[in-house]
């Protein structure tokens, strides 16, 4: 299993090595121990959601405030996805910047997102399944949704035709607006 932080401090790749034969494959998809020793992440799964989306849908950008704040272990489990994930941390110095990945069953590629980042993703093929195995579980009222068309961000989904999204998510503040009420997590707090 290879760990590799990409371009937003804290954030994760996380690549399996599979053991193939005439049967199929096998991977070991989260191990905590690999995590805190190439990380330094003491991961403690408290819950753990699935998501079932047609291509061409959209979700997110979603977060947790901190206090609770929430780790996501984020893996497509069936289809593909691409996956995107956003600097929610005020101060932080990747502030409002993304990171990119596809995601697909096949390969269990995984990704790692801290507390006070963003995630989002598109639905590459339908019935695209997406894992979040995550650190807290859900509090109402703590959640953090930005926009994930907001201009300003300018999410490279590369999605032919227009997404589905959600009316909450389609209606969810942009970045600017987040920060200006408040709601943001501070990047010293995380």
């Amino acid at each position: 299993m290879r760990v590799e932080e990409i371009g937003i401090p804290g954030t994760f790749l996380i690549e399996p090595d599979h053991i193939s034969d005439s049967r199929g494959v096998f991977y070991e998809s989260l191990r905590t121990d690999v995590l805190e020793r190439s990380a330094g992440i003491a991961f403690q799964p408290r819950q753990i959601n699935y998501s079932v989306s047609r291509r061409h849908t959209l979700r997110g950008i979603h977060s947790v405030s901190v206090p609770p704040g929430q780790a996501k272990f984020v893996t497509c489990v069936r289809g593909a996805l691409r996956d995107i994930v956003v600097d929610l941390r005020v101060g932080s110095p990747t502030f409002g910047r993304h990171q990119v990945n596809e995601l697909d069953a096949a390969s269990g590629r995984s990704v790692y997102v801290p507390e006070g980042v963003g995630h989002g993703f598109l639905a590459l093929t339908d019935d695209a399944c997406i894992c979040y195995v995550v650190s807290t579980t859900y509090v109402p009222g703590t959640q953090i949704d930005i926009n994930p068309l907001d201009p300003d961000l300018d999410l490279p989904w590369e999605c032919a035709g227009t997404p589905l999204i959600s009316d909450k998510d389609a209606q969810a503040p942009t970045l600017a607006e987040a920060l200006a009420a408040g709601t943001l997590s501070d990047f010293a707090a995380v």
